[in-house]
C-alpha cells in the first residue's frame, strides 16, 4: 500500500489564504471537506513541519507537503472489546490491521499510540497527556496484540522484560510454499536496504535475529505457519519467511501475491496471536491469546474449499 506524496510550493496569488483553501484549490483534486480531514489527522508540513489547524495562513513560496496514506480518514479509536487487559501500569491490546502504531508523515492522529492517548485522557488532568511506553511495535498490516506501558514505574521494567527476551511472542501467518521442514528456526544478521526499503539477512553489520517456526497445516500451495520470536526486529517474519521461499500471502514488499482464492488481499497475513511475560510491577505472570481476525479466517476456509 503505497503513499502519495503531493509537494507544493505556494504562488504569490495564494498568500493569505487559509491552508484547507488553499489545498482545495491546489492541483490535488481535493475537496475542501477532505483537506479539513487530512489537515486534522497530521497528513500536511508546512515548510517542514506538520500543521494540524486548518485556519493557517499560508504565504508566496511556503512549501506544503501533503501525505495520504489511502488509510480511512475518520480517526480510528480504541473500542472497548479492543482491550484484553488494563490497569494503572499497562494496557494490552488486540490490534486491528490496517492502523499504524506510531504517528507517521501522513497522520498523527488516528495512530494507535494518539488512540491510546484518547482512551488515556480521562485519567489524567486537562492539558496533560497520558506517559505512554511503546515497548514493542506492529506493522501496519499486522493484527494482534501489543502491550503499552501507561505508568513511569512500569516503563523501564517493561524495556529490559522485551530487551532481555522474556516475553513469548507467537504469531500466525499464512505463507506461500512451506519451510522444507516441518519445524525449525531461523537465525541471521538483519539490516534495511535503503533502495529497496526492505530488511534482508547480510553477512555483517546488521542485527541478530531469530525466528522459530512450526508448520500448523498445508493448504495446498500455502501453509498456515506458528512463529515464535525471539528477538524483535522490523519486518523480521516477513523477511525470515521470504528468504525461505515462503513470503507472506498478501505482502508485496516481500514476494507475496495479493490475489488469492478469488480475494485480493489489503494486507500480509500476520496475526500477534499469543503474548506472554511478568508483569513490570506487580511481578504475577500475565497471558493473553487474541482470535485470528476475519480477513484472515476468510483466507484459510477459501484455501481449504479449494482443496476438496
Amino acid at each position: 500500500m503505497k503513499w502519495q506524496i503531493h509537494r507544493l510550493q505556494v504562488r504569490p496569488a495564494f498568500t493569505g489564504y487559509r491552508l484547507d483553501q488553499y489545498l482545495a484549490g491546489a492541483e490535488i483534486d481535493i475537496s475542501r471537506t477532505m483537506a479539513k480531514k487530512i489537515i486534522d489527522l497530521g497528513g500536511v508540513h508546512l515548510n517542514g513541519r506538520r500543521v494540524r489547524s486548518c485556519s493557517t495562513v499560508i504565504h508566496d513560496a511556503d512549501s506544503v507537503e501533503v501525505y495520504l496514506d489511502r488509510l480511512p480518514l475518520e480517526p480510528y479509536r480504541i473500542e472497548q472489546r479492543e482491550i484484553l487487559f488494563q490497569d494503572k501500569f499497562l494496557i494490552v491490546l488486540n490490534k486491528p490491521a490496517l492502523v499504524e502504531t506510531q504517528p507517521t508523515h501522513a497522520r498523527y492522529k488516528g495512530t494507535l499510540y494518539e488512540a491510546l492517548q484518547w482512551h488515556l485522557k480521562d485519567d489524567f488532568r486537562p492539558h496533560q497527556k497520558a506517559e505512554i511506553g511503546m515497548i514493542q511495535r506492529l506493522d501496519r498490516g499486522t493484527s494482534g496484540l501489543i502491550v503499552f506501558s501507561t505508568h513511569q514505574r512500569a516503563h523501564r521494567e517493561m524495556t529490559r522484560i522485551f530487551v532481555e527476551h522474556q516475553v513469548e511472542k507467537r504469531y500466525l501467518a499464512l505463507v506461500h510454499n512451506a519451510p522444507e521442514h516441518h519445524q525449525g528456526e531461523i537465525r541471521s544478521l538483519l539490516a534495511r536496504t535503503r533502495k529497496e526499503n526492505r530488511v534482508k539477512s547480510v553477512v555483517k553489520g546488521g542485527k541478530e535475529a531469530i525466528t522459530r517456526y512450526k508448520i500448523l497445516e498445508r493448504l495446498g500451495e500455502f501453509s498456515l505457519v506458528d512463529l515464535e520470536l525471539l528477538t524483535g526486529r522490523s519486518h523480521q517474519i516477513r523477511a525470515h519467511m521470504a528468504e525461505q521461499g515462503c513470503p507472506l500471502v498478501g505482502d508485496v514488499r516481500y514476494g507475496g501475491q495479493v490475489n488469492v482464492a478469488g480475494l485480493r488481499l489489503q494486507r500480509p497475513m500476520l496475526h500477534a496471536v499469543k503474548l506472554a511475560f511478568s508483569h513490570p510491577v506487580l511481578e504475577h505472570k500475565l497471558e493473553f491469546t487474541a482470535p485470528v481476525p476475519a480477513d484472515m479466517k476468510k483466507v484459510e476456509t477459501q484455501l481449504r474449499g479449494s482443496e476438496i
